[in-house]
């Protein structure tokens, strides 16, 4: 495909998701503006990243630094804002410092303590969203990543108190097993109960990340200023392998 026609199929797709988003908040009584549209990127190359700026995106997601890393760079001359969103090694945090502006997937101390130090070292602020796994099980930890919600307010407190990062809020992935798995309506009632809940001790952390293709509707109606959309917008992704 030339990337004519690969421009006019991303405007397109684009211009889908947008009338989705708008009838979501229409339908919610909120204003489009309070939900912010991120393109999860991943698999797809730098010039698709390249395009959605052209076509007015703001806000791109990575889930693997390998990936994520030499796209950034490449992309590194347009205005976009970088989140990374994928399971964070704490061997991988020296590269994601470098070019994510905001890291979704914190869940652990250790990833606290290694995401301000390194953002301290290069003269960087790093926004932190929590993610919480609504599917803990007795480890609190989720099949996805995340931090049970018994443990958000002891790392809440730790990013705060901890230079180079700022705490920017909560974000979920919606659940494939537990008492929230396929009510994701529900899942993200929940996330905006927690996020009230951590608002009345750190009131600046209001960002609620929740929703992706199938079900950023839900993800509106319960309260989410940010959506996660890949599929819907670029398109099934090539299988790998």
């Amino acid at each position: 495909m030339g990337m004519t026609d690969r421009k006019a199929q991303l405007a397109a797709n684009l211009a889908k998701v947008e009338g989705r988003i708008a009838a979501a908040c229409a339908a919610a009584g909120r204003k489009r503006e309070e939900v912010t549209l991120i393109v999860v990127t991943k698999t797809y190359p730098a010039s698709d990243v390249r395009i959605l700026s052209e076509l007015g995106v703001r806000h791109v997601a990575e889930n693997k630094d390998q990936d994520a890393a030499p796209k950034a760079a490449e992309c590194s001359d347009l205005p976009l804002v970088w989140h990374f969103v994928g399971q964070l090694q704490t061997n991988k945090v020296r590269s994601v410092v470098r070019y994510a502006d905001l890291v979704q997937s914190v869940d652990r101390s250790r990833l606290v303590t290694a995401l301000s130090k390194e953002a301290v070292r290069v003269g960087r602020e790093v926004g932190c969203l929590i993610q919480v796994a609504l599917d803990a099980d007795e480890s609190s930890r989720g099949a996805r990543g995340g931090v049970g919600p018994d443990g958000i307010a002891e790392l809440a407190d730790l990013l705060a108190d901890s230079p180079g990062v700022r705490l920017d809020g909560l974000m979920t992935v919606a659940p494939l097993t537990g008492e929230y798995a396929g009510r994701q309506r529900e899942a993200f009632g929940r996330l905006m109960d927690l996020s009230t809940d951590l608002r009345r001790a750190h009131p600046a952390a209001n960002m609620v990340s929740a929703g992706m293709s199938a079900d950023l509707e839900e993800a509106v109606a319960a309260g989410a200023t940010h959506v996660r959309v890949g599929t819907a917008v670029l398109g099934v992704r090539p299988r790998l392998g």
